[in-house]
């Protein structure tokens, strides 16, 4: 089905939703709670380069974290949730608009940016009255045409990468172009390969047009975000409006640095697991953090709280002699940069107490894409009445417990690789397609036994199936949805 103008559609379609919604609360009994006093709060919280094994809640028996741990115990725990790309720019984009990234121009980290086009939750959420914000790294495009940032690359086309959040349906804004150490974000931490200790870093936090956050910006990177986040939060509650505020933390992507609190917590270890471990604890702590707050609000059993990382662990590097890269991929083969399981499948958790009101461990595979679809739905809004074709599905079926198996493959794509997963079975390639390996995921995690000789009709079948999914990523890659 052609689309015209989809974003005028979109918005067209909103207002008339809520004029809808208006008509309806003024017929209703005026003890009656506003419909956006209903409406639940959405936040999205990401870490940056965490594995799957790094986590306490997947077996991790060395890093602390108590309060994702907690999460996990009281809400859905995803064995089989995917980030939409190995590496992070494209999948933060998938989160926003529920396509994968090689439909709207973000193949790998740092290149490209947030088209205009494209449709994007800060605003569809804020046609339906929510205030949104923000907060920390970005990695969408760049955030000034003044300057260009250290870490910021794009340097091919700086001013025409310019995308930032404030152009981009957020009310709030405290972020960076990309990567900043996880201690002192805005300083060379000691044992960085370039620049001397104590040095400006070189990306700074932006909170709007040319205006950088020259305040509160010492010790650790993310509590140096959630002061940001929770009087955001509490301006929301003061006004009586629903909010989504993104978190996107930097750790424990590098430079990985922890303070001397949170390193000593691991004094046992080495001194790159001290830094490693210290800061995803230093995190932890501000996730709970968060949630003591919105509890003290008394708006956290309306706030879903969704948790993900937007790729598998980065790599050792043998040859660096302060190594800080030490994730775990936990039993998956595999690390970022990688479409197998190591480098997309993530630790992830969603915690929503009106609607999830017990532990449960999901296997059905989810990704970073259905975020859109599953936001839209419960917003009440339908499939043909946003962008499309969106690669994600709505999970609020499974989220109520009523669906068990996902209905539609996942299709990835990063560079020379391509990958599509069904509910079973596993079709991968590292060489354009030349040749293909397949797994059976349920009893091959490690990805060890390829059966494609011994299964041939199925790797054509999958092929068939991936290779439309790939045509149709190239059409809207050409810009046809917009058309």
């Amino acid at each position: 089905m052609a689309y015209i103008s989809k974003k005028y559609s979109l918005i067209m379609a909103l207002l008339v939703l809520s004029v809808s919604c208006k008509t309806t609360s003024k017929q209703s009994a005026n003890s009656s709670p506003s419909k956006e006093e209903t409406k639940p709060n959405i936040i999205l919280i990401m870490a940056d380069d965490l594995g799957w094994g790094d986590v306490g809640f997947n077996g991790n028996k060395d890093i602390k974290t108590p309060n994702l741990n907690n999460m996990a115990q009281e809400g859905l725990q995803f064995n089989r949730f995917y980030a939409s790309s190995p590496v992070c720019s494209p999948t933060r984009g998938s989160c926003l608009t529920g396509r994968h990234p090689y439909r709207y121009g973000i193949y790998y980290a740092m290149d490209g940016h947030i088209k205009t086009e494209e449709v994007l939750l800060p605003e569809v959420l804020k046609q339906q009255g929510y205030t949104t914000g923000h907060f920390g790294k970005w990695h969408l495009g760049t955030l000034t045409k003044g300057e260009q940032n250290r870490w910021g690359g794009w340097k091919k086309d700086h001013i025409g990468n310019y995308a930032p959040p404030w152009e981009n349906g957020y009310d709030a804004s405290f972020v960076t172009e990309s990567k900043v150490p996880t201690w002192n974000p805005m300083l060379v931490p000691e044992g960085w390969r370039s620049g001397k200790p104590g040095d400006q870093f070189g990306n700074d936090y932006w909170i709007g047009p040319d205006k950088k956050a020259t305040e509160n910006l010492e010790g650790d990177d993310s509590r140096v975000i959630m002061d940001r986040v929770i009087p955001f939060i509490e301006g929301a509650v003061v006004e009586h409006k629903p909010f989504f505020s993104v978190i996107w933390f930097h750790t424990p992507h590098e430079p990985v640095a922890a303070g001397p609190e949170y390193r000593a917590m691991y004094s046992d270890f080495d001194e790159n697991k001290q830094h490693y471990y210290g800061c995803i604890t230093a995190m932890d702590d501000q996730i709970g953090r968060l949630r003591k707050r919105l509890t003290e609000l008394n708006v956290d059993k309306n706030t879903m709280i969704w948790f993900c990382s937007d790729n598998g662990p980065a790599g050792l590097i043998s040859e660096r002699k302060n190594n800080r890269r030490q994730g775990s991929a936990g039993p998956y083969r595999g690390k970022k940069t990688q479409l197998l399981e190591g480098g997309v499948r993530v630790p992830a958790i969603l915690v929503w107490p009106e609607v999830v009101k017990q532990h449960r461990v999901v296997n059905m595979p989810c990704v970073t894409s259905d975020y859109f679809p599953t936001i839209m739905d419960v917003m009440g809004i339908h499939k043909n009445e946003y962008e499309n074709p969106v690669d994600g599905i709505s999970l609020i079926s499974m989220v109520e417990g009523k669906q068990e198996k996902r209905n539609m493959p996942i299709g990835f794509r990063s560079k020379k690789q391509l990958a599509w997963n069904t509910e079973e079975y596993k079709l991968y390639s590292n060489d354009n397609g030349k040749t293909f390996h397949l797994y059976h995921l349920p009893t091959d995690i490690h990805e060890d036994k390829d059966l494609a000789q011994e299964m041939p009709k199925k790797v054509v079948q999958l092929k068939k199936d991936l290779y439309q999914w790939v045509e149709s990523c190239e059409a809207s890659d050409q810009g046809k949805d917009y058309q």
